[in-house]
């Protein structure tokens, strides 16, 4: 083993063995080495079984059953308490240390090998970890020897304690020995200090390996002016942990799920603790155990942990795992994780784990009854019965949750079945009204199965489905109009009395001798009468298809049926008449006012719109000339522009008056009617494209204005 490893092995017994010393007080006898170092000579290697030194060992109990233990496996502790190569040893590193453990004692040694060649980087274990050691190349090269250091976290005082001791080159009486760095002088300062005049290296107060597990300094040697003799070599000192954390859960509570009837060795969660302790020692090797289940039926030991792993799988067989079996369908088991690989003087943390049995769908919803019995009135709709289920599993899944189908019994699709969400009941309505005449019973087959699919190889009852048998009782219907609508074609202004249409209603109570009576019940425009008997529909006024009760050529009037059951049935039907247009409306013009400018510059033209309350071919296209008055087309001149407008043109200016501009409208039907009317014209002041009306003179008539102007023309153009 290389020295520094040597070195650690020695300074953790010896310190536990100064700490028990202490302790002890004045005691005669201190279990352990009662010597701590030792020396032997190094001449070029050890030959087997060659005797090199003997340790001095004592338990205080006679010395039964010592183990002793070398850092360096090549060499042993005889029974004779003496130190043997085990075979021919060339490489035996500088140190080697002594481990003596007993029931009484358990101590460390130190062996200086004098002149023996530094060891190549190796592997050192301590307390049972292999922890790798490499030894600096700078060391090899300088000839102050500086080997690492340990050092037990939490030591007890008094301080400060040595810890090892610096090796130079040569040391004389004016040379001194200085720490620097980490632990120092550097923060925190103080931890460690050396003897300036020996160079053991002491540590000062007590450590914890959780803060800082690693120190690194620089050690040198100067003369009495402070000048660099030797170094600085490195120096590292490793804080050698002790079994002062707990273990602590990642969480305090944890929870999981597991399927009933899932096979043995089902994972169902993953505990996980940590440990700040050192991860290369037994002190953070944690192991898992379950120490209570609650509640502890059918079985104490439902489930296991993964010791190493934390792994919560299940151990009850899955005919045991019945969600419906068991006590409680939550179970809570308390964890606990031990440090020291789970040996009793290990450190515990604990924490619970809650396991929920979930559910499979592994029993089929069973019908309470194979026979459901309903009644309601014909003509009605609603639910008619609810039908009721069993099913053993989770009402909070699919596996409880129900869904109804009818599978036989109803071609025409009358009924429908739907789930209840609060008590898982089957609600069956009527959707389509149920007619006693056609049908009086009805028999139908019901089946309710799971939202969830069944599992698979398990025996089911027989239960899963179920009759319902439908009652239709008989209820006086109102009679029933056909057709609804009932159309028909007439022209408009047919002469008051003419027929219009035979109402047709019907009585379904067809195993009644029942009568029906007719009634009207719209008529907006009055334009009509029925006979309560037959059913007659004529007319009382004269139908316009230009009136506003007719809609898109349309009247429509409303009529009821009643028969002379007890009580009496009423139905309703409605008559559309479609009205036919005759041309008994005369055509319009539009606008009636309009407006051109006096001395005007262009030619003063307006458009003039024709309109007709009758439609094709009674309405347009219209003709629209000026009345036959002399004279008057000298001044005006009309152009058709399409079917519904056409131009009117002042052909000389006029002085500014108002004027009225007759004129003849007529439209296109057989026979023709025409209006003749007259237009207001308004000659105003037009000047910057403003229009001014106001003033006005007061109207001229007609024809008088018009002849007056145009002879004023005539003349004018005479004198030229």
């Amino acid at each position: 083993m290389e020295m520094g490893f040597h070195i650690f092995l020695a300074l953790l017994a010896s310190q536990a063995v100064w700490a028990g010393a202490e302790e002890a007080g004045a005691e005669e006898c201190v279990p352990g080495f009662q010597e701590k170092k030792y020396q032997v000579q190094y001449n070029g290697g050890f030959q087997k079984d060659q005797p090199l030194l003997q340790v001095l060992f004592d338990d205080c109990a006679g010395n039964e059953d010592v183990v002793f233990e070398v850092s360096n496996p090549d060499f042993l502790i005889d029974e004779n308490l003496n130190l043997v190569a085990q075979g021919d040893v060339v490489s035996s590193g500088a140190v080697l240390f002594i481990h003596g453990l007993s029931p009484h004692a358990d101590d460390m040694a130190q062996v200086d090998v004098i002149g023996a060649p530094a060891r190549p980087p190796h592997t050192a274990q301590v307390n049972g970890i292999k922890i790798a050691r490499h030894m600096p190349a700078s060391r090899l090269r300088r000839s102050l020897l500086a080997p690492d250091m340990y050092v037990i976290e939490n030591g007890r005082a008094p301080f400060p304690r040595i810890i090892g001791k610096i090796i130079p080159n040569e040391l004389r009486s004016d040379h001194t020995f200085r720490l620097s760095g980490m632990g120092a002088d550097g923060d925190p300062v103080g931890v460690f200090s050396i003897n300036r005049y020996t160079g053991e290296v002491s540590v000062t107060r007590s450590l914890d390996r959780e803060v800082i597990p690693i120190y690194r300094l620089q050690v040198s040697t100067v003369d009495l002016s402070g000048h660099l003799v030797e170094g600085p070599a490195p120096l590292e000192i490793s804080v050698v942990d002790q079994n002062d954390n707990r273990p602590i859960f990642t969480e305090l509570r944890y929870s999981g799920e597991v399927l009933e009837g899932s096979p043995t060795g089902t994972t169902v969660m993953t505990m996980t603790a940590v440990d700040a302790d050192d991860p290369n020692t037994d002190n953070a090797v944690l192991r898992y155990n379950i120490i209570r289940q609650s509640p502890d039926k059918p079985s104490p030991n439902m489930f296991y942990i993964d010791p190493e792993r934390g792994d919560i799988v299940t151990v009850i067989s899955p005919s045991l795992l019945d969600r419906e079996t068991l006590p409680t369908t939550t179970y809570e088991l308390e964890i606990v994780a031990k440090d020291m690989a789970g040996l009793e003087v290990g450190l515990k943390g604990t924490a619970t784990a809650t396991i929920t049995i979930t559910d499979r769908n592994d029993h089929a919803p069973e019908f309470t009854h194979s026979l459901f019995q309903a009644i309601v009135d014909e003509g009605s709709t609603g639910v008619v019965v609810n039908l009721t289920v069993d099913d053993r599993d989770d009402p909070a899944t699919g596996a409880w949750r129900a869904i109804y189908s009818i599978i036989n019994g109803d071609p025409n699709q009358s009924f429908e079945i739907t789930t209840n969400p609060d008590n898982n009941e089957g609600m069956l309505s009527v959707i389509k009204p149920l007619d006693y005449e056609s049908r009086a019973h009805h028999t139908l087959l019901i089946k309710v199965e799971n939202e969830e699919q069944l599992v698979p190889d398990v025996g089911y009852g027989t239960s899963s489905t179920a009759t319902v048998t439908v009652t239709v009782l008989d209820v006086n219907e109102g009679p029933v109009f056909y057709p609804d609508p009932m159309v028909v074609t007439k022209e408009e202004n047919i002469s008051v009395g003419s027929f219009v249409a035979l109402l047709n209603a019907t009585d379904p109570d067809h195993r009644q001798n029942q009568s029906v009576r007719y009634a009207i019940v719209r008529d907006p425009a009055g334009w009509l009468n029925v006979h309560p008997e037959r059913g007659a529909v004529n007319t009382t006024a004269v139908l316009d298809r230009e009136s506003p009760f007719v809609h898109n050529n349309q009247y429509r009037a409303v009529f009821m049926a009643y028969d002379n059951g007890h009580p009496p049935a009423t139905g309703t039907g409605t008559l559309v008449i479609t009205l036919q247009d005759v041309n008994d409306n005369a055509p319009t013009l539009y606008p009636s006012v309009v407006r051109v400018c006096e001395d005007a510059k262009e030619l003063n033209v307006f458009t003039l719109s024709g309109r007709d309350k009758d439609i094709s071919p009674n309405g347009e296209p219209f003709k629209i000339e000026l009345a036959k008055q002399n004279g008057l087309d000298k001044t005006w001149r009309t152009t058709r522009i399409n079917s519904t407008h056409s131009e009117v043109m002042l052909l000389h200016s006029l002085k500014r008056a108002n004027y009225l501009l007759p004129l003849v409208v007529a439209d296109s039907g057989e026979p023709s009617l025409s209006n003749s009317l007259e237009v207001k014209v308004q000659v105003c002041t037009c000047k910057k494209n403003r229009m001014d009306c106001n003033g006005v003179g007061s109207l001229r008539s007609g024809l008088l204005p018009l002849l007056i102007a145009t002879i004023t023309i005539l003349l004018s153009t005479l004198s030229l």
